[in-house]
C-alpha cells in the first residue's frame, strides 16, 4: 500500500518523480521555446551571406572553428534546447540534401518565430498562426515556380560556364571575392568525375587536399588522388603504373598456431634465416612477375620485403587509412588483396603515372589518372594557415553539393534578394484576399522574407530600410530580377550581375523553415523528468544555450 508520505503535492507533480519539471501555457513554454530561438538565428544571421561575419567557436575537444558556414557552427555549438534543437536539426535536412542553405533556414525559421510572437501577444492562438504558415508555404511554393527562368531547366552538366554559373553564389557566400578562381576549379573537378547518368553523381569522388603555404592562386585540380605521405622506399616516380593493393600489409605473416623451432647449431640458424629471405623474395618476385611495378600496402612494410622491392624495382606506397586505399582502389580500378601473393591480370590497376613531388615544403604522393572515365578528382589548396583552408575546403564542399543538385534539377531563380522580395510582395497581395485570422499570419510570413534582404544590407554596412524600399520600388513597376548590389551599395537587376540560386535550394530552406517554426509552435508544454544518476546540465528554457 503506498504511503500518504508519497502523495504529497496534487496535479502534475502528484503524478511524475520528485525532481521534475513542468512548463505549461504560452508565457512558460510557448514564448520561451521561440525566444531560444531567436537566440540561435540571432548567432547564424550576421553571418548570412557574403559580407557575413566569421564566428570563432572553440569546441569541447579545444579545437578552433573560424568560418561563417552555418552547418559547422550550429554543430560545435552543441545547443543543448530542445525548441532550438528542431532549428538545428532543419539546418542540418538542408545540409544533407543539399548542401547549401543551411543559414537561411535557421535565420528564417528563426525570423518566422520572431513574427509569431508578435501575434501571439496582439491574442492570435498559436494554432491560427499555424494554419495561417502552411497556407503561406503552399502559396510560396506555388510563386517560386513562376519565378523560374525560363529556359534553365535544360542544361548540359558537363558546360563549364553554365555549372560556374549556378555555383557562384553558394560559393561566394563563403569566400567572397575568391569565386572567380574556386568556382573554375571546382567545376573543373565536378566535370572530370561526372558519370554518364548525372543523376547518379558522387560528392565522395571530388577530394580535397589541403596544403599549407602558398595562396589561393596555386591551388590546382589532379586527375586522380593527392596522398599525403612519401612513398616508400628510393624509387620516386613511376610512369604507365600496374598497381597492385595488398590490405594486409607486405611482411612475413606469421602463423596461424604457435610452434617451437630447436636449432641445435649455426649453421641450421644461417638456413632458418635463408629460408625466410627465400620466401619473402619469391612472393615479391611472383608479384614482380605479374607485371606490377607499384605495390600499395594498407598496413605496415617489413624491412625484408622493402629491400626485395627495391631489387625488383618496384615503389611502395602505404596508405593506412582503409577508406583512403578504397578510393585509391576506386581511381586506379585495381581489386585489394587479402594477404601478399602473386596477383591476377584483372587485379592490378592502373594509372598514367605514381610521382613523389614537393608543393611548398610538403612532400606528397600523385597518382594520375587522365584517361576517360576517371572515377576521382582532387583540388589541392593552398592557403597560408589551417583555419583559411578549412573555410576553402567548406567552400569548396558547398560547390560540388551545388554541383550535384543542378545534376538533379537545374532550374535558376534570381538571386541577391530579389527572389524574397518578389515572395513578400506577393504573399502580401494573397494575404489581402484571404478572411479569417490566419490572414495576419500569412501576412508576417511575408514581412519575415524581408529579414534576408535587410540581413545584407546591415552585413555589408547599407541602409537596410533604404534598399528595402527601393527594391519594393523596383518590385511593384514589375522589375522581378532587381535585388541587391553589394558591391556598389545599390539595387541592380540580378540577371546583368549573374548572381543566380538554385532553384532547390530555396525550395528546401524554405519548406524546412516553415516546417520547424510550425513543430516549435505546436508545443505548449515542456515535461522535463528527473534525470538519471544525479544532476546534469540542464536546457535553460528561457535563454537557449548552456554556457560551459
Amino acid at each position: 500500500m503506498v504511503g500518504l508520505g508519497s502523495m504529497a503535492g496534487y496535479g502534475i507533480q502528484s503524478m511524475l518523480k520528485e525532481g521534475h519539471r513542468h512548463l505549461s501555457g504560452l508565457e512558460e513554454a510557448v514564448l520561451k521555446n521561440i525566444d531560444a530561438c531567436r537566440e540561435l538565428s540571432a548567432i547564424t544571421r550576421t553571418s548570412l551571406g557574403p559580407n557575413g561575419m566569421n564566428k570563432m567557436v572553440i569546441n569541447h575537444l579545444d579545437k578552433l572553428f573560424v568560418t561563417n558556414d552555418a552547418a559547422t557552427i550550429v554543430n560545435e555549438l552543441e545547443v543543448q534546447h530542445p525548441a532550438a534543437k528542431i532549428l538545428v536539426l532543419a539546418g542540418r535536412a538542408q545540409q544533407e540534401e543539399i548542401g547549401d542553405g543551411a543559414n537561411l533556414t535557421i535565420s528564417f525559421a528563426g525570423e518566422l518565430l520572431v513574427k509569431a510572437e508578435e501575434l501571439i501577444r496582439m491574442g492570435l492562438h498559436p494554432s491560427e498562426i499555424i494554419i495561417g504558415y502552411t497556407k503561406a508555404i503552399n502559396k510560396t511554393i506555388e510563386i517560386l515556380e513562376d519565378l523560374v527562368e525560363k529556359g534553365s531547366e535544360n542544361m548540359d552538366v558537363r558546360n563549364k560556364e553554365e555549372v560556374v554559373l549556378r555555383m557562384r553564389s553558394a560559393v561566394a557566400s563563403k569566400q567572397f571575392g575568391q569565386e572567380d578562381v574556386l568556382c573554375p576549379l571546382v567545376a573543373d573537378a565536378c566535370i572530370q568525375v561526372c558519370p554518364k547518368n548525372p543523376a547518379n553523381f558522387n560528392v565522395d569522388n571530388v577530394r580535397v587536399a589541403k596544403l599549407l603555404g602558398g595562396g589561393l592562386h596555386n591551388s590546382s585540380v589532379v586527375c586522380g588522388m593527392v596522398l599525403k605521405n612519401d612513398a616508400v622506399g628510393s624509387i620516386k616516380r613511376v610512369e604507365k603504373a600496374k598497381i597492385a593493393v595488398f590490405a594486409g600489409g607486405v611482411d612475413t605473416s606469421a602463423t596461424e598456431t604457435k610452434g617451437t623451432v630447436l636449432i641445435h647449431s649455426a649453421e641450421q640458424l644461417e638456413n632458418y634465416a635463408k629460408t625466410e629471405e627465400a620466401k619473402v623474395e619469391e612472393l615479391i618476385k611472383a608479384v614482380a612477375d605479374s607485371g606490377a611495378n607499384v605495390i600499395v600496402s594498407g598496413a605496415a612494410v617489413g624491412d625484408m620485403a622493402l629491400h626485395f622491392c627495391e631489387r625488383y624495382k618496384l615503389m611502395v606506397l602505404k596508405i593506412s587509412s582503409k577508406f583512403e586505399l578504397r578510393r585509391f582502389c576506386r581511381t586506379t580500378g585495381a581489386i585489394a588483396i587479402l594477404k601478399l601473393s602473386q596477383p591476377n591480370a584483372d587485379e592490378l590497376g592502373y594509372a598514367n603515372s605514381v610521382s613523389v613531388e614537393e608543393i611548398g615544403g610538403t612532400r606528397v604522393t600523385v597518382v594520375k589518372n587522365e584517361e576517360g572515365g576517371n572515377s576521382v578528382a582532387t583540388v589541392v589548396l593552398r592557403g597560408s594557415t589551417d583555419s583559411i583552408l578549412d573555410d576553402l575546403e567548406r567552400a569548396v564542399d558547398d560547390g560540388v553539393n551545388t554541383y550535384k543538385s543542378m545534376c538533379r534539377d537545374s532550374r535558376i531563380i534570381p538571386g541577391a534578394a530579389a527572389t524574397e522580395i518578389e515572395l513578400a510582395k506577393r504573399l502580401k497581395e494573397f494575404s489581402l484576399k484571404e478572411t479569417g485570422l490566419d490572414q495576419y499570419a500569412i501576412a508576417k510570413f511575408a514581412e519575415s522574407f524581408e529579414m534576408v534582404p535587410r540581413t545584407l544590407a546591415e552585413n555589408a554596412g547599407l541602409s537596410a530600410m533604404e534598399i528595402i524600399s527601393s527594391l519594393y520600388a523596383e518590385h511593384a513597376s514589375g522589375n522581378v530580377k532587381v535585388g541587391i548590389d553589394l558591391e556598389e551599395g545599390a539595387c541592380k537587376d540580378g540577371s546583368t550581375l549573374k548572381i543566380w540560386d538554385l532553384y532547390v535550394t530555396k525550395f528546401f530552406a524554405l519548406k524546412y523553415s516553415a516546417d520547424a517554426a510550425c513543430t516549435v509552435l505546436r508545443v505548449d508544454q515542456i515535461i522535463m523528468a528527473k534525470p538519471a544518476g544525479g544532476p546534469r546540465r540542464e536546457a535553460q528554457p528561457g535563454g537557449g544555450m548552456d554556457e560551459d
